[in-house]
């Protein structure tokens, strides 16, 4: 019943990692192209950087003219001065008041240039920021592919020495049947084969964590069919690492954004010190306008009526005397008001700052402890950058040299298991020993992978520090 238990588990793996023509295969560049448009934290920053851009188009704006229009329509009750015909009026009356104004800034001491400036650099800043998101996106979805890798050569080891255990456990119960080998060298075999067991479950577990974080890292909501393209990873004798700290560290100030963000935003504290500066000298601003207006209360002078005659004055013998008297009892259109009422005005206006409360003086003392900040950030960015690519290149010389140790004991622990397993097929050692040395080598195996695929990623962090792209190819 174990033996078949093997068999089937062993066939159900090779058959989850051999047939996949009908699943999606998915390469390391597809894979950070995927989680690039989808990952959350991505767009988050991207949708910073929008912010920023539409913060320099507000204040791009500045450089243009401000136009404006306005309507009343008023109605006025009781005693009140009309506004159009400057008369007193008792009765409810209309007025209505249309126009147009437009002012723009002639001089300002530099205040739209240098908030423009900054805004500029703080939008470059933004989209440094976005590309660093993007790289600290693609080296995670790059260290989970490498160890969806690693642990599929894992699980496959773990089941190679399964079949092979099983090849043993077929062959010493022949010999003990024989009466060739003790019960307990067969009972031995069969306790290894139960922990290698074991070790296919764990290997197979490790794979599907491996897989789970990789689809969440991708923002995938189904992990069925889901695989990747497993490249050839190989790694030659000649491996070596062709550069020092110090080249890598010149190469990153030029290429990692990171540099480039701290740089801009640095630009932009320095040209924020300059538009606070501004506020405190004179500027000078160019006013229009254009208005006109009617009035319920404005009579039609070209039509006029005949009234009763009013009297005008009494004579000394007290007879009055009348004259005749001509009324207005017509508005004046309100089209011809319009035009009779249009006005126009032109002028410049100089503002001189004399005590405004300490802001200018306080807003520059700001601006310049900000750009004191930006510069020790720049600093602290680049400071980081260079301890980062000190331990990555330590990390990758021990990496290499623990890959090229463990190569070399995989190499003679295999050599010196083949001299064991034909001893032990001539009954010269028992399975004790046997076992013992398959599991060095198991353990040997394992280990060379791990340094292997540890010494891949390793390398591909020092290639990140150097702008150049994560791939596998």
């Amino acid at each position: 019943m174990k033996s078949k238990a093997i068999l089937f588990l062993s066939v159900f793996l090779l058959a989850s990692t051999g047939n996949l023509k009908a699943q999606t295969y998915w390469s390391l560049e597809q894979c950070i192209t995927h989680a690039l448009e989808n990952n959350l934290q991505v767009k988050q920053t991207k949708l910073q950087t929008q912010l920023s851009g539409e913060s320099l188009k507000a204040t791009s704006g500045n450089f243009y003219p401000s136009v404006n229009g306005f309507a009343t329509n008023i109605w006025n009750f009781g005693q009140t001065i009309d506004p159009l015909t400057n008369t007193f009026a008792t009765n409810t009356v209309r007025t209505n008041q249309l126009g147009i104004s437009a002012n723009v800034d002639l001089f300002k001491a530099g205040q739209n240039v240098n908030a423009k400036k900054r805004d500029q650099y703080a939008l470059e800043a933004s989209r440094h920021d976005l590309d660093k998101m993007r790289n600290d996106v693609s080296l995670l979805i790059a260290s989970a592919y490498l160890n969806i890798l690693f642990s599929e050569e894992l699980l496959e080891n773990s089941i190679a020495q399964t079949q092979l255990t099983q090849k043993q456990i077929s062959r010493n119960k022949k010999l003990y049947a024989a009466g060739s080998i003790p019960r307990g060298d067969l009972l031995n075999v069969e306790s290894q084969l139960a922990g290698e067991e074991l070790s296919v479950v764990r290997a197979q577990n490790q794979l599907d964590l491996a897989y789970l974080n990789l689809i969440q890292l991708l923002q995938v909501d189904s992990i069925q069919d889901f695989r990747v393209v497993k490249p050839d990873l190989s790694v030659g004798d000649d491996a070596a690492i062709n550069t020092t700290t110090g080249q890598i560290y010149d190469q990153a100030l030029r290429v990692l954004p990171e540099i480039k963000s701290a740089e801009n935003r640095l630009y932009s504290a320095d040209r924020a010190i300059a538009f606070n500066q501004s506020f405190g000298l004179p500027s000078l601003r160019l006013n229009a306008n254009l208005g006109t207006g009617y009035s319920g209360a404005r009579p039609d002078l070209s039509k006029p009526v005949a009234q009763d005659p009013v009297p005008f004055a009494t004579t000394a013998s007290g007879e009055q005397v009348f004259i005749q008297s001509v009324g207005y009892p017509e508005i004046m259109p309100f089209g011809t008001q319009l035009n009779e009422n249009l006005n126009q005005s032109i002028g410049l206006t100089l503002s001189i700052p004399i005590f405004n409360k300490m802001q200018v003086s306080t807003g520059t003392s700001i601006a310049r402890i900000n750009y004191d900040i930006r510069e020790n950030g720049l600093r602290i960015a680049k400071n980081t950058v260079y301890q980062n690519i000190q331990s990555a290149y330590a990390d990758a010389k021990a990496a290499l040299n623990q890959y090229r140790a463990s190569q070399k004991a995989l190499d003679a622990l295999r050599e010196s298991f083949k001299y064991v397993e034909q001893r032990f097929d001539v009954g010269m050692i028992n399975s004790v020993d046997y076992n013992t040395a398959k599991v060095n080598v198991t353990r040997a195996e394992s280990d060379f992978l791990r340094s292997k695929y540890d010494y891949v990623f390793k390398t591909k962090i020092l290639d990140f520090y150097q702008g150049k792209p994560i791939t596998l190819n």
